[in-house]
């Protein structure tokens, strides 16, 4: 098992997605089960950048290509409800709701909307810095639930398509009376 470091030794490094990032050694994120698909890595930092502030992005430590998108599920999902398994909270010792926070795996796609899993969130102790994604044994999630517009952009975006439509018909019918019988 690997521990969180105790030291608190300020380290930069040039990240070739976010450039040059300083941090704590005591910020450190330590995944001693690792990551599915990624278990060698142990070692992480979470990154906020101002332009996305919906979003968090966890950067491993042993390979700087790595870095993925997580976010507070109860944002997105006031409803979610997870029972998180006995065998995780005793792994993370986690003893009380306030030592530790639950975030979730983004993936976005090109033009198909953003998704969440929510089936295993990533489970992370604020106290003793372990984390680890956790499957749930219930609940009906899965790996990837669509993240719901929210009703002030649906409502928004039902305007614009409102408008171009109203503008495209408006064309038509002028175009229609241009042309001589």
């Amino acid at each position: 098992m690997v521990d969180a470091p105790a030291a608190s030794a300020v380290i930069t490094v040039d990240l070739p997605r976010f450039g040059s990032c300083t941090y704590n050694e005591a910020d450190i994120f330590v995944f001693p089960w690792g990551l599915p698909g990624f278990d060698e890595l142990r070692s992480f930092v979470v990154i906020q950048l101002p332009a996305q502030d919906q979003i968090f992005w966890l950067q491993s430590l042993e390979d700087l290509n790595i870095a993925l998108p997580l976010g507070d599920p109860f944002t997105f999902f006031p409803d979610y409800d997870p029972k998180i398994p006995n065998f995780a909270r005793l792994s993370l010792d986690l003893q009380n709701p306030e030592d530790f926070t639950i975030l979730a795996v983004m993936v976005g796609t090109d033009g198909g909307g953003t998704f969440m899993n929510l089936m295993a969130p990533i489970i992370v102790n604020l106290k003793n810095h372990m984390a680890r994604q956790v499957p749930l044994e219930s609940g009906g999630y899965t790996v990837a639930m669509k993240i719901p517009v929210p009703d002030v952009l649906a409502q928004l975006s039902d305007a614009v398509v409102a408008e171009a439509v109203a503008s495209a018909e408006a064309t038509a019918k002028a175009q229609a009376e241009a042309v001589p019988d």
